[in-house]
């Protein structure tokens, strides 16, 4: 398995170190390097990111602040001169907390706790029945059973159950591609629909839960077909 790895540092020389430990770690693939948050903040917006490298002082977003935004992201590592932050890293649930010079066999532990990290998340993950999302620093269990659709709001996306409403850093093509189709549909640039929970299917909409949802023109043929229409 490989894992997707993402730097975040404002120092060029620390971001060249963690490449090079990277570089010797078979199973890490560096998706990107960046020197500011806003930088990275579209690398995991169009990135499936396991691993973050992330420094804490930076220029006009701190680290901190900016993992506060990836809530995709299951494996945080901080990477700082600063000692000081260590309490306030876990607290974003931060895997490891890496004090500046960082030896490779310092990194190399950290490295392991994220890819621990992030298989016990999986493990779960992949349930028959069920889709753990992660958001404001806590997984949150949500049955197919009870989701009603999911709606893309630029680089977030909001799922919507039958008792709340649970808004993260997702993307809806990851999203589509992970639900199973047969429960699940992509009817609109900006929505999934749970087939279940569809009460009547329009020209040009469906409702769900008595909410109007538009469907797409080059999503309606598909849509169809999967519930046994033809146009």
């Amino acid at each position: 398995m490989k894992y997707n790895v993402l730097i975040v540092d404002d120092e060029f020389l620390a971001r060249k170190l963690l490449l090079s430990y990277l570089e010797k770690m078979e199973d890490m693939n560096v998706v990107g390097t960046a020197a500011n948050a806003f930088e990275a903040f579209n690398l995991v917006k169009d990135n499936k990111v396991d691993i973050l490298l992330l420094d804490i002082h930076m220029p006009d977003l701190n680290g901190l602040d900016f993992a506060k935004t990836c809530v995709s992201v299951p494996a945080i590592i901080f990477t700082t001169a600063y000692s000081e932050y260590a309490l306030e890293s876990f607290e974003a649930d931060a895997v490891d907390y890496l004090l500046k010079p960082i030896a490779f066999e310092r990194f190399q532990k950290a490295i392991d706790k994220a890819k621990a990290k992030i298989n016990g998340l999986q493990s779960v993950s992949n349930s028959e029945d069920f889709i753990m999302v992660k958001a404001d620093y806590k997984l949150y269990k949500i049955y197919y059973a009870d989701l009603l659709y999911i709606e893309g709001q630029r680089e977030y996306v909001s799922f919507y159950t039958t008792t709340k409403r649970i808004t993260a850093l997702y993307s809806l093509k990851n999203l589509e591609e992970q639900l199973p189709s047969d429960l699940f549909a992509r009817v609109h640039k900006s929505y999934i629909v749970s087939i279940d929970h569809i009460s009547e299917v329009g020209s040009m909409s469906v409702t769900v839960a008595g909410v109007s949802i538009p469907v797409g023109g080059s999503y309606r043929d598909n849509f169809l077909r999967k519930l046994g229409h033809t146009t």
